[in-house]
């Protein structure tokens, strides 16, 4: 489960999909107070902040209408803080992992 930090444009289309799924579940989550990943890492940073994970929901959403895809799953607005400073990895080091990755995200 990852969340990236990092511009929506530059994922490949199997990352854009996999993040906007994976914030749908989070989001979740945390709004419904869920047990199931309710301790994983990615799901911790977000606490208290899902104004700011519905802000990169919607930049995803943007870019996802950029690719001609269609989207039918909008979130609630909520409370709480719209800006992340929380990281699990620096966006170098994202940048890092994906590019290690065999996929077409464009980052070179």
């Amino acid at each position: 489960m990852r969340i990236w930090d990092i511009s929506p444009r530059l994922l490949c289309q199997k990352h854009l999909i996999a993040e906007h799924r994976e914030l749908h579940a989070v989001y979740s989550v945390i709004l419904n107070s869920k047990k199931g990943y309710s301790k994983h890492p990615e799901t911790l940073r977000w606490y208290g902040k899902l104004p700011a994970l519905y802000k990169r929901h919607e930049l995803l959403v943007s870019e996802m209408k950029k690719r001609n895809y269609k989207h039918k799953s909008p979130l609630i607005k909520t409370k709480g803080s719209s800006f992340q400073k929380k990281f699990i990895n620096t966006k170098i080091e994202q940048f890092k992992i994906l590019k290690k990755k065999k996929c077409k995200c464009l980052l070179k």
